[in-house]
């Protein structure tokens, strides 16, 4: 059973390699706090305070930080992968080149390649050109706002095909040597599940996708 915290003052707290994993915290204030290298992996946080708190090499995938404000803490070399970061206030956050799943998992600019998967086991090659639009939130899939397909492949028989019709929207077509333009692109970069052309840079993680 999920463990479940309210309304709990941890500010100014010596809090080094504490384990919170899979616990519920709701309007916790974690201020000033130490955190150093605690695990707070899949936890559900709402509307807790982590300003200025030190999270320096702690574990926070999974973590949910619903509402939460995350001003000035340091999360240098912290993991974050598959953190959910949409609703918090992130000013002033400190992170370093340790800090994994932070920064953009795509090149920030210029163009390169990348894989998608869609139905009847069809892996699309898309060229991402210098003047599109990327984003990616805390795990290794992508979004961009258009592409050009390259090659389609059966996903185990790397036989080509011409076209193929994208898992969520059926309407959505990709051809071959054709450029696709996603409308509805999002450039929030925290949201995860929204607008845009979903991708990875390897077909492997594409494959893996469904």
């Amino acid at each position: 059973m999920t463990a479940i915290l309210k309304n709990h003052d941890y500010s100014f707290r010596q809090l080094q390699q504490a384990n919170f994993h899979d616990m519920t915290f709701e309007r916790v204030n974690f201020s000033n706090a130490d955190l150093t290298g605690a695990n707070l992996s899949n936890c559900l946080c709402i509307d807790c305070d982590f300003s200025e708190a030190i999270l320096r090499d702690a574990s926070l995938q999974g973590t949910d930080f619903q509402g939460c404000s995350l001003e000035g803490a340091d999360i240098s070399g912290a993991n974050l992968f598959f953190a959910m970061l949409e609703h918090a206030d992130l000013t002033d956050i400190i992170h370093d080149d340790r800090t994994q799943f932070f920064d953009l998992y795509c090149p920030a600019e210029g163009p390169f390649i990348g894989y998608k998967k869609c139905f009847d086991y069809r892996i699309v090659q898309l060229l991402i050109p210098a003047d599109a639009r990327r984003t990616s939130a805390t795990n290794t899939c992508c979004r961009c706002d258009k592409a050009k397909v390259l090659t389609i492949k059966d996903m185990y028989t790397n036989e080509d095909y011409d076209e193929a019709v994208s898992y969520v929207d059926g309407d959505f077509v990709y051809r071959v040597g054709e450029y696709v333009v996603a409308e509805n692109f999002n450039p929030n970069r925290w949201a995860d599940s929204t607008g845009g052309i979903h991708f990875w840079l390897t077909r492997k993680e594409a494959e893996g996708y469904m």
